[in-house]
């Protein structure tokens, strides 16, 4: 699940262990073979920050330049830990980094999607993503789903005059049937393709039993970001390439898809260093 919700003193007690191994990480990275370091602008080859969220709570500029020598030339933020756009932007650019996407709880709209605009120009974004939905914004009928596909289209249509995009990202749980329909496609048929663009995430519909060149037919065009995430034989995660999934024929498909920026995600992972730069291969690989 990709959120913004703080980080424990447990989980950061154990990130600051594992982040006074970063200078190790980084000569690590250095050393890499140039296929994976290699930073060639063509093809994009993005992460999502959140699969290193215990790490950018303690340093943005460290991992970010992590992220960078692991063969990375994009990212999507899931917070920016007291960071300013202005701060942000700077390091994005030290590193040779560019940030097309972000994620923002839905809650951040709720005062209007104003201040949302200004954060995501100054720092140099395009999409502005919806990445979860609690338990009480689900609610427990079809008609939550409706409404939240008017506040996306409106918020989208507002967002568009300003030069950006809002995505929507799914999890399983879109995919729960209610009063006879699927929650992703109310949001799908009752939104305005212009104002509402969809993240689709790869190992989330596959463990939802969903296939995504059926969603690609009859919705072309309207997949511009997608988490690239891979799992195991027990449904589990797994590094991207090192799993189940059958990325190529997926891959097959970006054309009509109308994909833009792939990010590769792992929600959780005990070798941080490994996922990253196992991911990068894979995406570099897939992408050609």
């Amino acid at each position: 699940m990709t959120t913004t919700k703080p980080v424990s003193s447990s989980v950061m007690t154990s990130s600051r262990r594992h982040f006074l191994k970063l200078s190790g990480a980084l000569a690590a990275a250095s050393a890499l073979p140039f296929s994976v370091q290699a930073h060639d602008h063509s093809p994009s080859i993005g992460l999502q920050l959140y699969t290193l969220r215990d790490m950018m709570a303690i340093s943005v500029p460290a991992t970010l330049e992590l992220v960078a020598a692991a063969g990375y030339n994009e990212v999507e933020f899931a917070g920016y830990y007291n960071h300013t756009p202005k701060q942000i932007r700077r390091l994005l650019s030290d590193n040779g980094l560019s940030a097309p996407a972000t994620h923002i709880m839905l809650d951040d709209f709720n005062d209007g999607p104003q201040k949302v605009i200004d954060h995501a120009l100054e720092v140099g974004h395009q999409y502005v993503v919806v990445p979860y939905l609690t338990e009480a914004q689900r609610g427990t009928t079809l008609k939550a789903y409706l409404e939240l596909a008017e506040q996306l289209d409106r918020w989208g249509s507002t967002l568009r005059q300003a030069g950006l995009t809002l995505g929507y990202h799914n999890h399983d749980f879109e995919f729960e049937r209610r009063d006879g329909q699927l929650p992703y496609d109310v949001l799908l048929n009752n939104t305005d393709s212009n104002n509402l663009t969809m993240e689709m995430d790869l190992y989330w519909m596959e463990k939802a039993g969903q296939d995504p060149l059926a969603y690609f037919k009859q919705h072309p065009g309207r997949f511009a970001l997608w988490h690239v995430k891979d799992m195991d034989e027990a449904g589990e995660f797994a590094d991207v390439g090192t799993g189940t999934i059958d990325f190529a024929r997926i891959f097959a498909h970006a054309g009509q898809a109308g994909v833009k920026h792939r990010f590769v995600e792992r929600d959780h992972t005990d070798d941080r260093l490994r996922t990253i730069t196992q991911g990068a291969k894979a995406l570099r690989a897939l992408s050609q």
